[in-house]
């Protein structure tokens, strides 16, 4: 592994940031135009995300002159099902920062100080828990999920569910230490100190990288952004829609799976500035 630029880190999000299920492709195109597309994820023996094979050649190229990590919401589970082309990343951060991979293999002790900033910083899970039940109507929602027991998320009906319904569950959610994310068919309950970017500055602590940049599409994204040197958003999902900016934070105009193309390509020129 070359590594030219090795004192940077390279931290993205996945999914509809480098990844996209075959609902949130948005090939605008016509079919004749429309890209080759690499299969990265398998779930039930059915293809469920995508990438072009052109932004597949650009990540093996980028893990090669940096430390590339991915940086997902995802559970460790769902995170392992991904087969992203070239190296397995060093680290990985799992479950919005609440786990951290080292090679592939959970640290135990960072998930351990996870659960204590938690502890101390927000309302326990239990508590939302029992909220999102009360509040949620049977109408709307079809699953509610525990995630790795640090946040919860509801799968929901988006055409019946009401206008506002998350706006409230974000009011009630801010005192408690939570935050609330909605993306596609998911809303989130995540609490406030589990972040990717806590997890990230132990990265950076352990390599002593001096650069970061990253990308990403939600709510649950901005601290990473944040925290980072230079980074960029697609031009789809809850950041652009809700008109997020960072000084430091490009907004691109493509949307869809080739976001994630040029994400990757914006990413090699920045590491290569």
């Amino acid at each position: 592994m070359n590594r030219t630029y090795s004192r940077t880190i390279v931290a993205s999000d996945l999914d509809r940031t480098l990844i996209y299920s075959a609902a949130a492709l948005a090939l605008a195109m016509p079919d004749e135009e429309a890209p080759r597309l690499l299969t990265v994820e398998v779930h039930e023996a059915k293809p469920l995300s995508y990438m072009t094979e052109a932004a597949g050649r650009l990540l093996v190229e980028l893990a090669d002159a940096v430390r590339f990590v991915p940086a997902t919401t995802r559970t460790r589970k769902q995170y392992r099902r991904i087969s992203l082309p070239g190296p397995q990343p060093s680290y990985a951060i799992c479950a919005n920062g609440g786990h951290l991979l080292v090679a592939g293999r959970t640290d135990h002790d960072w998930n351990a100080e996870m659960r204590r900033r938690l502890t101390e910083g927000s309302a326990p899970l239990a508590e939302v828990r029992a909220h999102l039940a009360a509040t949620a109507d049977p109408e709307w929602l079809r699953k509610e999920r525990v995630a790795e027991e640090l946040f919860a998320y509801l799968v929901v009906d988006r055409d019946r569910l009401p206008a506002g319904w998350v706006k409230e569950l974000a009011a009630w959610a801010e005192p408690l230490g939570w935050t609330v994310s909605l993306q596609g068919r998911k809303i989130y309950a995540v609490p406030k100190p589990l972040s990717k970017s806590a997890a990230l500055a132990e990265v950076v602590r352990r390599t002593g990288a001096d650069r970061v940049i990253a990308a990403g599409d939600s709510l649950l994204d901005a601290d990473l952004l944040l925290a980072a040197d230079a980074g960029w958003t697609p031009g789809h999902g809850e950041l652009a829609d809700s008109g997020w900016t960072a000084s430091h934070v490009s907004a691109l105009g493509v949307g869809g799976v080739a976001a994630g193309e040029e994400i990757l390509r914006r990413f090699l020129a920045g590491v290569r500035s």
